[in-house]
């Protein structure tokens, strides 16, 4: 009895003693993260946010590590030397509603996050998707075909990026682009983060400028002699996702895109005011093409009414670093010098109320102008 007692005794404790034995830690995915030219790191999710806390920008290149992005040689495009569409960008530029935007925004912010991993994150780029097929179905009236189309772009995440295209004559095409996602580092998931700068004003910039552009008969029936796009990229948070997967699907295509211009960030003036500073438009001079930021400046003096200010921004800081790396010209414009953008952003500060949409109808006139005078150039 006693050995009975002794192995019986020696099985429970053994049982108790399983109970506490910890499970092993679940092994985090590994991304490959690319924060310079050739300069890559091995990081977990959650170090990704840790990485944007500290300011650090990056573009997670985990899927598409064959392309050397020292080594990218970027399309050379003759862009126009000249503006020559101010006949029929002027009246255009009119339709462009400071309200609407903010109308459009109040909504899309009411997203608790706009997280490409969230099911608010899905919500809000369908709801998204959803304005624009209802711009399409509205526009043109009685008597002009409307030739414009948009369709997701899904990911292997629950968020859609979107794109929006206005054929024309040939297949050369001008994009214009913004991330539709928005993030709160302490809890992406769950947290709230209306993103209302970062970057509701870019999307709704966007949103705004293609619907003014579909009121152009010659545009929406597809008579322009260049394709225009419009793009919403999701999960550029997390490292450029939404884009990269795009524009490295356009290169495996032989697509010819001829020009992006990035819009993240369109809404912020207070801090350029409280420096004592005037309004401008920010021109990322630094891992953009120098051609097409030359030619957007010329844009931005014959269509807007504030200057533009040269600013960098750092490598792989927002979405015209994936059409960069991918071979394409890109340009990116933001709210103001670098130096004096939003702070708020990433978290639950970032509001409705930091955003001045008068800013916005400037980016978007300058958006506008963009597509419309490159959907109308020849010889690119």
């Amino acid at each position: 009895m006693k050995f009975s007692l002794t192995l019986s005794a020696l099985a429970a404790s053994t049982a108790v003693t399983a109970l506490y034995i910890p499970e092993p830690a679940v092994r985090q995915r590994l991304y490959t993260v690319e924060l310079a030219p050739g300069e890559t790191q091995q990081v977990t999710e959650d170090q990704k946010w840790e990485l944007l806390a500290q300011g650090k920008h990056f573009i997670d290149i985990t899927d598409y590590q064959h392309i050397d992005s020292r080594r990218v040689a970027v399309a050379k495009v003759a862009f126009p030397a000249d503006i020559t569409q101010q006949g029929a960008v002027k009246p255009l530029l009119t339709k462009l509603s400071a309200d609407n935007m903010n109308k459009n925004l109040q909504k899309y912010t009411s997203f608790n996050n706009r997280y490409y991993k969230s099911a608010t994150g899905k919500e809000a780029s369908e709801w998204l998707l959803s304005q624009v097929h209802g711009i399409i179905s509205g526009a043109g009236g009685n008597s002009t075909r409307v030739a414009a189309s948009v369709d997701p772009f899904p990911h292997s995440w629950l968020q859609s990026s979107i794109i929006a295209t206005i054929p024309g004559k040939s297949s050369k095409t001008i994009i214009v682009g913004a991330h539709l996602d928005s993030i709160n580092l302490r809890n992406p998931t769950f947290g709230r983060a209306p993103g209302a700068d970062d970057n509701g004003s870019g999307s709704m910039t966007i949103l705004e400028t293609f619907k003014a552009l579909l009121s152009d008969p010659t545009v929406a029936s597809g008579q322009a002699p260049n394709t225009i796009e419009f793009q919403w990229y999701a999960g550029e948070e997390a490292g450029l996702l939404g884009s990269q997967a795009i524009f490295a699907q356009y290169k495996k295509d032989g697509r010819d895109v001829k020009a992006m211009l990035n819009q993240d960030m369109t809404g912020f003036v207070k801090g350029t005011l409280e420096a004592g500073q005037k309004e401008v438009l920010g021109v990322v001079t630094d891992n953009v093409d120098k051609n097409l930021t030359a030619f957007i400046k010329k844009v931005i003096a014959a269509y807007c009414a504030i200057p533009a200010i040269d600013t960098r921004c750092g490598y792989a800081c927002s979405d015209h670093a994936s059409a960069n790396r991918n071979g394409y010209p890109s340009a990116f414009v933001i709210e103001s010098a670098m130096e004096y953008s939003s702070e708020l952003i990433h978290g639950t500060t970032d509001t409705i109320d930091t955003v001045n949409f008068e800013h916005m109808v400037e980016h978007a006139k300058m958006a506008l102008g963009f597509v419309y005078e490159l959907g109308f150039a020849q010889g690119l």
